[in-house]
């Protein structure tokens, strides 16, 4: 009776932990994916559209959501399908000068990128403790490259989720000001569209930053990465038994992580349209200005939260960052790449992974503004993102690539829209430039 007793209260407690780490498990590329999403640019761009168009524009994330996630979900497939990363089936199927193209384009975006993200970094810790903003450049990056190099993969995965709680501050920042409920979830179902340059580069911004190319590359090589790891998953090309466990694993990270994403930029949105824009601050160009504009409207909790999640974000989207772009370069010319390798076994990926980390950080030491370069980063990924998510989506369509798990039905019709949405938003950003 009593060890019966002794055993029933064991499972209970057990129980429990079996189903967090059952959920932990679930959480993989899809859901870092999402997170590192909300970087320091992307933080800055939902300051800025907040703060200059209110509520107005929060009905974009409504709209991105299951672009996001269709997409996301498309590039996790290629890469449990096949094996490979994008640029690693790009080079297998299709010609040399696209390979080069779409991999030079986005190891630049990244590059911008991971200034833009350093810099933020660096001047929201300034405006915590103070200091210089030069020498935080330089710690952050060096960190974020020796984790990457050095950190054991398992670890260092392991670190990358327990970063993302880092977002949860700017949940914490939503509900330590005083927001008008009401009209901030109506605005999320009234679209408001207005005919100007600033509107639709915003609108472009949003799309760049939601729908990244970084995030495109990173989720189908970690996909491909977790594969070679695990020596009991197969390509599902090889191993079509292992699909249907393997697709509703990918469906409910990405949905989960893109959620997470979602929700994060909301907060962003609503608390900056309820502080700043009510106060009359309409021009936010970087996500550290926001946290300082926030100061004297919200108070210093409100700054606080959003200056360490600028810090946070940043510790986790740069190291995804400069991998993207590493695995990018390795897989068009067929290195050996991968988190998981000792660097000793793939001393050109990790090489390409540093470079692209000292050349973030060598921006600071060139005329281009930081600032500017923080908001621009997420145009500059939504102008890349139309050409990279049109091959993308001719690709999955082919079963020379993909064998029998083409993409087919209501995925692909997302998939599609998604990259027609982003091609519309660019096309009106230029249209108003030259109107």
């Amino acid at each position: 009776m009593g060890e019966s007793a002794t055993g029933s209260s064991e499972q209970q407690r057990t129980a429990p932990n079996g189903a967090i780490r059952r959920f932990l498990r679930i959480l993989g590329p899809g859901f870092i994916s999402g997170a590192s999403d909300d970087d320091p640019s992307g933080i800055g761009t939902y300051s800025q559209a907040g703060a200059q168009f209110g509520f107005g524009i929060g009905w974009t994330m409504l709209v991105t959501y299951p672009l996001m996630s269709a997409i996301q979900q498309i590039c996790a497939r290629i890469g449990r399908t096949t094996g490979h990363g994008i640029a690693g089936n790009l080079c297998r199927h299709y010609p040399a000068w696209l390979l080069y193209l779409v991999v030079a384009l986005l190891f630049t975006a990244n590059t911008i990128n991971i200034g833009a993200d350093l810099s933020a970094m660096a001047d929201a810790l300034k405006l915590l403790i103070g200091g210089p903003s030069t020498l935080y450049v330089v710690a952050f990056g060096s960190i974020c490259a020796f984790a990457s190099v050095y950190i054991d993969y398992d670890r260092y995965v392991a670190v990358l989720k327990w970063l993302t709680l880092s977002l949860f501050s700017y949940v914490a920042a939503l509900f330590a000001v005083n927001i008008p409920w009401g009209e901030a979830v109506a605005s999320l179902f009234v679209p408001k569209i207005i005919w100007s340059a600033e509107f639709f580069t915003t609108v472009v911004a949003i799309f760049g930053t939601t729908i990244s190319p970084y995030l495109f590359f990173w989720q189908a090589s970690q996909e491909a990465e977790d594969e070679r790891v695990n020596h009991s998953n197969h390509p599902l090309v090889d191993a079509p038994k292992e699909a249907p466990a393997e697709l509703k694993r990918i469906r409910a990270d990405t949905l989960m992580g893109m959620a997470f994403s979602t929700i994060i930029a909301l907060a962003i949105i609503v608390t900056t349209a309820a502080t700043l824009n009510r106060a009359g601050v309409t021009n936010i160009e970087s996500s550290a200005q926001a946290a300082e504009a926030l100061r004297p409207i919200a108070g210093n909790f409100a700054f606080a939260v959003f200056a360490l999640g600028i810090v946070g974000t940043g510790l986790l989207a740069v190291p995804v960052l400069a991998g993207a772009a590493a695995y990018a370069v390795g897989e068009a010319f067929k290195w050996p790449v991968g988190l998981a390798r000792k660097p000793k076994h793939a001393k050109a990926f990790y090489s390409a992974l540093v470079m692209a980390c000292v050349l973030g950080m060598g921006i600071l030491f060139t005329p281009i503004n930081p600032i500017k370069a923080l908001y621009w980063s997420a145009v500059i990924n939504g102008v890349v993102a139309v050409p990279v998510m049109a091959v993308m989506m001719l690709m999955t369509a082919k079963e020379r690539v993909m064998g029998k798990f083409t993409i087919s039905g209501w995925l692909r019709w997302l998939g599609w829209a998604a990259t027609a949405a982003m091609a519309a938003s660019v096309v009106g950003m230029v249209l108003t430039w030259f109107g």
